[in-house]
């Protein structure tokens, strides 16, 4: 167990819930956790527990889609500590992560200082596809986004974001004295962000291009790129750059610490997830043309 038993005295059961943005996540989450008796939830920013907000702050708060990820992602050192330090002293022994990829989710588990997710379930594992697309058209259209604890506690930490409350039947299994199903009664929150009135905001190629490129200047001014290209899809972004590399470079660590300072400075500065980078050396520059090199790692 290691440094996780050292924090939490016993290590936390970690469970996560994936799907892209707007399928329905926050609103099956208390379904989900009263499936797998998971004591507390942690949802775009929030450390929620019993229809509390016991620490961190909303992502749905935030003016502009970016800032809003990079709370989602716990990317401020101050927000996330908070967190950390209240998950510790409440003891919390099994928690649900929320999040738009098995990489977020991951990501929130290491800055919370919480093991790998023991079991990660899928939105479409535990919704139809009629659900989905109506969840997608409810976000797309509307901007409605849902947070998972009563609408009074939402106005009393975010009285601007407050919209209006729901109510869910939650199916508790069967009474051990009358032998009948029992269920109680689940109040979640919608509200609509002010950066969902502007639609989703995704970062440009040429941007990214422009970010990928300063940052391999800035971590050796020597390399020179040959090319740049960018692919993405729902998980994220994938950039493959060909380089030429001076003679005398130590090629294996220099180029695993160059995706590794690639990836972590466009994700902080940007809080898009890049999911690959791909460094192709063309030519190893400064020898003879009969031994250059090509090789991808």
């Amino acid at each position: 167990m290691g440094i996780f038993s050292k924090l939490f005295g016993k290590e936390v059961q970690v469970y996560a819930l994936v799907g892209e943005s707007g399928t329905g996540k926050s609103f099956r989450a208390k379904l989900l956790a009263q499936k797998y008796d998971i004591h507390a939830l942690i949802d775009d920013g929030l450390l929620i527990q019993d229809d509390k907000i016991l620490a961190g702050k909303s992502a749905k708060h935030e003016k502009t889609y970016m800032g809003a990820v990079r709370v989602a992602l716990f990317d401020d050192k101050e927000h996330r500590d908070q967190v950390a330090r209240v998950l510790q002293k409440n003891k919390i022994k099994s928690i649900l992560l929320l999040g738009t990829s098995e990489k977020m989710v991951g990501k929130i588990a290491v800055r919370l200082q919480l093991p790998p997710p023991q079991k990660i379930i899928k939105i479409q594992d535990i919704a139809s596809r009629e659900d989905i697309e109506k969840a997608i058209r409810s976000r797309q259209i509307e901007g409605k986004h849902v947070i998972p604890v009563p609408a009074i506690e939402v106005q009393k930490s975010y009285p601007k974001i407050f919209y209006k409350s729901i109510q869910e039947l939650l199916s508790k299994g069967k009474s051990k004295l009358s032998g009948k199903k029992e269920a109680t009664m689940s109040e979640k929150s919608i509200v609509t962000p002010a950066f969902s009135k502007k639609g989703r905001i995704e970062i440009s190629e040429a941007a990214l291009s422009q970010m990928a490129m300063h940052c391999v200047s800035e971590f050796d001014s020597d390399i020179r790129i040959k090319k740049l290209s960018i692919k993405s899809d729902k998980h994220g972004y994938r950039l493959v750059i060909t380089v030429d590399v001076p003679f005398g470079k130590q090629l294996t660590g220099l180029i695993h610490n160059l995706q590794q300072y690639i990836i972590e400075n466009i994700e902080r500065f940007t809080g898009i997830l890049v999911e690959e980078v791909s460094i192709i050396i063309d030519k190893i520059t400064g020898l003879g043309p009969t031994q250059d090199s090509y090789r991808k790692l």
